[in-house]
């Protein structure tokens, strides 16, 4: 497995610095921002090996070409993507090796048409997803369509429990108040709530979270439970009969929260 870094951007993103013992490199994850990576392998005196790209927008993307001017590395990312500085573009099932390591490409359209994951089946499964999936959230659609996000929920459902989960912003908070608004009696959340509002306050991450916490919390991967079908019906005003219509619905309720 990776050892993995939150380098902290903008006001909420996570650029993630992803390691392995014994190397003085580094690989990142969407960085948006070049700074605070430039300030990193200085203050740590590392050297860039590799970008990494969930997706095209800004916030993900913005630093690469002044980190490309500064070293040369391979940037990879999704093919057909918006964002012209990809240097290996990567289809769906693709592989990539990385200090040893490799990290399984998937395809998970849905907030954006040309998002991917990066995903190491290693003892500890780590997955790197963009704005996709988040700590008992998803992304917004922008792009795609409820039914490719619900097709990504449930590729992250069946992943394995252990898999690590690292998105790229600070939405936990904000997330779990909502979720509780979905599940109120579920005091899975409650208790995530109560362990992230203390990270918080001590200004630590509150990821990575897991695919097992999340499969508790999470009311997008949980649109078979009995709570949500019936809290999801009762925002629609109408009954819902298939999971995909229920994860509609409680991502038009998000999108109100």
């Amino acid at each position: 497995m990776f050892d993995v870094t939150p380098i902290p951007a903008f006001n909420d993103n996570y650029i993630w610095a992803l390691s392995v013992a014994g190397q003085n490199q580094i690989a990142v994850v969407d960085p948006g921002d070049a700074t605070p990576v430039e300030n990193y392998l200085r203050d740590n005196n590392l050297q860039l090996a590799a970008i990494l790209v969930t997706h095209h927008h800004h916030d993900h993307t913005g630093g690469i070409q002044a980190l490309c001017a500064e070293y040369d590395v391979p940037v990879y990312g999704p093919e057909d993507c918006q964002f012209s500085g990809i240097s290996h573009t990567l289809a769906d099932g693709a592989t990539i090796k990385l200090f040893g390591h490799a990290l399984q490409v998937r395809t998970i359209p849905g907030h954006t048409l040309d998002h991917i994951s990066y995903f190491s089946a290693a003892d500890t499964p780590q997955i790197f997803c963009g704005d996709t999936l988040f700590l008992a959230g998803c992304g917004r659609i922008f792009e795609g369509t409820p039914s490719q996000m619900f097709d990504a929920m449930a590729y992250f459902k069946s992943l394995p429990d252990a898999t690590e989960i690292y998105c790229t912003h600070e939405y936990s908070m904000a997330n779990l108040k909502f979720a509780a608004a979905v599940e109120p009696d579920n005091t899975d959340i409650e208790a995530t709530l109560s362990t992230c509002y203390q990270l918080r306050e001590e200004d630590k991450p509150t990821l990575p979270t897991s695919i097992a916490q999340e499969r508790r919390i999470n009311p997008f991967l949980r649109t078979d439970s009995d709570t949500v079908i019936r809290t999801a019906s009762d925002f629609s005003g109408r009954a819902l009969n298939t999971e995909l219509d229920v994860f509609t619905a409680v991502r038009e309720w998000k999108n109100q929260f």
